[in-house]
């Protein structure tokens, strides 16, 4: 899978999801660091990555529709902010999509479990 690390998560972070096999990139590998939030939100979704973020605006799904993504991972450390803590977070995210996909959808990852926004016209015929 591709995903794009925002600026807020660095080299450690990266690392968790390049020893899964994954695709990353970074907001700092394209020199995006203190684009707006909507140009990050465009650049993932033109690339089809995965946007993985600390920006809790990014969970705002009427300013940042999931739909049209590949998804966004939104890391909450409940406890404050670690490396120890965030890269915790990360692995919970990469274990979790070993088994369900996170296109077009936003996960809350948390310490202990992952929220995920059901679109409101999912299931609906």
């Amino acid at each position: 899978m591709k995903f794009k690390l925002d600026e807020n998560l660095g080299v450690r972070i990266r690392q968790v999801f390049l020893d899964a096999g994954h695709d990353v990139q970074t907001v700092r590998d394209e020199q995006l660091q203190g684009r707006s939030d909507e140009v990050i939100y465009e650049v993932c979704r033109l690339e089809r990555r995965c946007l993985v973020t600390l920006d809790l605006d990014f969970s705002n799904v009427l300013r940042f529709p999931p739909e049209p993504t590949a998804g966004i991972a939104v890391l909450r450390p409940t406890h404050g902010v670690s490396l120890d803590v965030l890269g915790m977070l990360a692995r919970e995210l990469v274990v979790m999509l070993a088994s369900q996909s996170i296109e077009g959808q936003v996960w809350i990852v948390e310490p202990g479990r992952i929220r995920i926004h059901q679109s409101s016209s999912e299931g609906r015929p």
